[in-house]
C-alpha cells in the first residue's frame, strides 16, 4: 500500500498540502462562509437568527442607511454607521503614522548596535507578545488613570496642579493602540534596515549629499518595503480593534470593532453584526489589494 502511494505524485502532494488546506478551510474560510450566510437572514425574536431562515438585504441596507431601521426617529442620521467606520479609519491612520514615526528610528537604532546588544534589544521588543494583550491594556490603563503613575509623577514634580484627564477619550485610545501595535511596526522595519548596506550612506556623503538628503534619497527608498509591511500589519488590525477602544475609551470613543462586538454581545443582532463585519472586511481588502497592485515586486515580497 505504501509503495503504491509513494509512486503517485498526486497522493504525495495531497499528503503535504491536505492538512494545511483542511485547517485553513475549517478555521478561516468556513467561519467567513457562516457569517456570509447569517448576514443575509433576519434576526430571531430573542437574538440569533430566525428559523427557518428568512433571507433579506436589510442588514446591508441598514449599514449604509441607518434610518432604514424600523425604530429610526425623525432626527435619524443615515450615515451613522458609515461615520463610525470613517472614524475608525481615521484613528487607524493616526495610529499607523505614529507607529512608523516612532518605530523607524527605534528600528534603525537597534539595527546599528553590536550583535549582542541587538539581540537583547529585540527581545525587549518581543517581550510584550509573551503577555496577554488584555493584561497589557489594563496595565496601561493603571498608568494613565487619574491617580495613576503618570499623574502622580507629574504632580510630585509640581509640573501640574491637578490630575490630567488622560483616560476615556480618543487620546487614550490612540495611545493604547500605539502601545499595543508598535512591535508590529518595529519588526518588519528592523528586518529591512538590518539588511540595508550602510556603506551606501557613506558613499552618498562622499559625493556631497548631506545626511538628510542621503536618508530621503538613498536609505528610505531602499527600506521602504519594511515600512510598507509595517503599514499593513498595523493598519489592518487597528481599524477593527475593539478591546483597546472599549477599555481605554470607556464607551465614549466608538469604533467599528466595538460596534460589531456589541451587536454579537449585548444587542444579539447577529445578522447585522455579520453584515458589518463583511463590509469592513471587504473595504479593507479592497484597500490592501489596491495597494498591492500599485506596489512593486520587492515591496510585495517584504509582506
Amino acid at each position: 500500500m505504501l509503495k503504491f502511494f509513494r509512486g503517485k505524485k498526486g497522493f504525495q502532494l495531497l499528503g503535504l498540502l491536505g492538512p494545511g488546506a483542511l485547517w485553513i478551510f475549517l478555521f478561516f474560510n468556513l467561519p467567513i462562509l457562516i457569517m456570509l450566510f447569517i448576514s443575509f437572514v433576519e434576526r430571531g425574536r430573542a437574538g440569533g437568527i430566525k428559523l427557518p431562515p428568512v433571507y433579506t438585504l436589510n442588514n446591508y441596507e441598514l449599514f449604509f442607511n441607518a434610518c432604514a431601521s424600523d425604530f429610526a426617529g425623525v432626527n435619524c442620521n443615515p450615515f451613522l454607521y458609515m461615520g463610525i467606520f470613517g472614524n475608525s479609519v481615521r484613528i487607524a491612520l493616526v495610529v499607523t503614522f505614529w507607529c512608523i514615526v516612532i518605530g523607524y528610528p527605534l528600528s534603525y537604532f537597534i539595527a546599528r548596535q553590536k550583535p549582542v546588544w541587538r539581540d537583547a534589544l529585540m527581545i525587549l521588543v518581543i517581550i510584550p507578545f509573551w503577555t496577554n494583550f488584555l493584561v497589557r491594556t489594563y496595565a496601561l490603563k493603571s498608568v494613565l488613570a487619574t491617580e495613576g503613575l503618570l499623574n502622580t509623577f507629574l504632580m510630585n514634580l509640581r509640573l501640574i496642579g491637578g490630575p490630567l484627564d488622560l483616560l476615556f477619550n480618543e487620546f487614550a485610545v490612540v495611545v493604547g493602540l500605539i502601545y499595543g501595535y508598535l512591535p508590529f511596526a518595529v519588526l518588519p522595519m528592523y528586518a529591512s534596515i538590518e539588511k540595508f548596506d550602510h556603506s551606501l550612506m557613506e558613499a552618498a556623503a562622499d559625493l556631497g549629499a548631506p545626511p538628510q538628503r542621503a536618508f530621503w534619497r538613498v536609505m528610505l527608498p531602499m527600506t521602504l518595503p519594511g515600512v510598507a509591511a509595517a503599514l499593513i500589519l498595523v493598519f489592518v488590525p487597528v481599524v477593527g480593534a475593539f478591546i483597546t477602544p472599549d477599555i481605554m475609551g470607556g464607551g465614549k470613543v466608538e469604533m467599528i470593532g466595538t460596534l460589531i462586538n456589541r451587536q454579537f454581545g449585548v444587542a444579539r443582532n447577529w445578522p447585522f453584526g455579520s453584515a458589518m463585519s463583511l463590509v469592513l472586511m471587504t473595504l479593507v481588502l479592497i484597500g490592501v489589494v489596491a495597494y498591492f497592485r500599485s506596489s512593486n515586486e520587492e515591496t510585495r515580497r517584504a509582506m
